[in-house]
């Protein structure tokens, strides 16, 4: 940094992303003080509301090696190198995300990660952890920041040289910069909300080391306007989220009662439901979540407040890069610190105009693979897809690349992979049209020679 005194940063939120910027800011000598609304997770063990599981791939990997806690991270991890389809019959079908088998996403623990990053931020002596402490409001002329501390009851205030909002969807910090002229914000929510429900392990030893099945995939249950996924666990349980409408007969109005939903989940999901010993209590007692996605602009306040993750742009979770991207956030703001040490505005000022776009991207690119998810998964046309996919992958490395790969498998920007597929499915389409023309025009002349 400098010869000078360190500078003071405030960080809001002791989630994913804001435990990340601990560790990394705290490392690269700022003196940092992290203030989170929950208890300490170290002492009370995780609380969620959230997905208990998450993706974790290349883009995030990226950024805890940076820390030089990829390994560690991966070691409770499961991979997952593809998804396996669950047809109504409860058939099912395997699909490799790549032509390439060392490309994997990894399920991991939210809980178990975030208590990774709390640890090795707090190994920092010049990292203050602070739970229990809930942000009321912000003055931008410190920065200070009024905090509820729930262990006096009373107000408490924290002054910097400036503040991170890595508090969430509903990020108090962000709520601020609301009330500030000229700043954008949208929310919108999906007809569809989500639910958590268990597969325990086997007490038989199941299908592969006490998992009741294959657990190197991201298992899918597609049902046109709905579907459940499953994600497998180190300890051989699966945790299975429901993505339904909240209205409709395949939504979680159609369930009236406790007596409704282990006939529900056996029409719909029959090779799932008798892996389910706990579904009406895991159904009754865990609640249904709504899906959001949130923009804004800008993400920074000056040189004194700047946002990162789900503050700046949440997503839906159905390309599994939520976390990824606000690791990515992380990453680059960290970078940009550095490389501007007394010009944090400029600093702030690339970090959106770098990160805005992309961030937009996945939000588009999430929203659309949803539907993908939900429909298309199953279908033949699909699969064909993937094959094509796949094959042009290997014929044409240098040109073609799959945007999954793009998305999971790279750093590209998120916004250059969306383009760059679209372009790639242009040439496709038009060789394909040019091809097919010039089969008809090649049976029309054979017909014509017929006698």
């Amino acid at each position: 940094m400098s010869d000078h005194a360190p500078q003071h940063v405030i960080i809001v939120g002791a989630g994913l992303a804001g435990a990340l910027l601990a560790c990394a800011l705290g490392r690269a000598g700022y003196r940092v003080s992290v203030y989170e609304r929950r208890g300490d997770p170290r002492i009370k063990g995780f609380v969620g509301g959230r997905s208990i599981n998450l993706a974790l791939s290349t883009r995030g990997l990226a950024a805890l090696k940076e820390l030089g806690l990829d390994e560690v991270v991966l070691a409770d991890a499961v991979r997952m190198p593809g998804r396996m389809i669950h047809d109504r019959q409860g058939r099912t079908v395997f699909q490799p995300y790549s032509r390439d088998p060392g490309d994997a996403i990894n399920s991991v623990s939210r809980g178990g990660l975030n208590l990774t990053l709390l640890s090795a931020a707090a190994e920092c002596a010049n990292v203050a952890l602070y739970f229990g402490h809930r942000c009321l409001d912000i003055d931008p002329a410190g920065p200070t920041v009024v905090f509820h501390d729930e262990a006096t009851g009373r107000e408490a205030t924290a002054s910097g040289d400036f503040v991170i909002g890595a508090d969430g969807a509903f990020s108090a910090v962000r709520g601020w910069m609301q009330k500030t002229d000229r700043f954008d914000f949208s929310q919108s929510y999906l007809a569809h909300g989500y639910k958590e429900l268990s597969i325990p392990p086997r007490p038989d030893g199941g299908l592969v080391g006490g998992f009741a099945m294959e657990p190197n995939a991201l298992h899918i249950w597609p049902r046109g306007g709905s579907m459940m996924i499953a994600l497998p666990n180190r300890d051989g349980s699966f945790t299975c989220t429901l993505f339904w409408p909240f209205e409709g007969e395949h939504g979680f109005s159609a369930i009236r009662s406790r007596a409704d939903i282990r006939p529900f989940f056996e029409r719909h999901y029959p090779d799932a439901a008798p892996l389910m010993p706990t579904l009406e209590e895991d159904y009754e007692r865990n609640p249904t979540s709504s899906l959001v996605t949130v923009r804004c602009a800008p993400w920074h306040a000056g040189d004194r407040i700047v946002l990162v993750g789900d503050a700046a742009h949440a997503i839906v979770p159905f390309f599994g890069q939520g976390m990824n991207a606000a690791f990515e956030d992380c990453s680059l703001l960290v970078r940009l610190l550095r490389e501007h040490p007394r010009d944090r505005a400029s600093a702030f000022e690339r970090y959106f105009h770098e990160r805005k776009p992309n961030a937009d991207a996945i939000a588009d690119l999430a929203l659309e693979n949803f539907i993908e998810m939900r429909d298309r998964t199953a279908s033949r046309a699909f699969r064909a897809r993937k094959k094509l996919e796949h094959l042009l992958h290997g014929l044409f490395p240098g040109w073609y690349t799959p945007l999954y790969n793009m998305v999971s498998f790279s750093t590209i920007p998120y916004a250059r992979a969306r383009a760059r597929a679209r372009t790639q499915w242009r040439v496709v389409g038009a060789v394909g049209a040019v091809m097919a023309l010039g089969l008809l025009a090649g049976l029309v002349a054979v017909l014509r020679y017929l006698p």
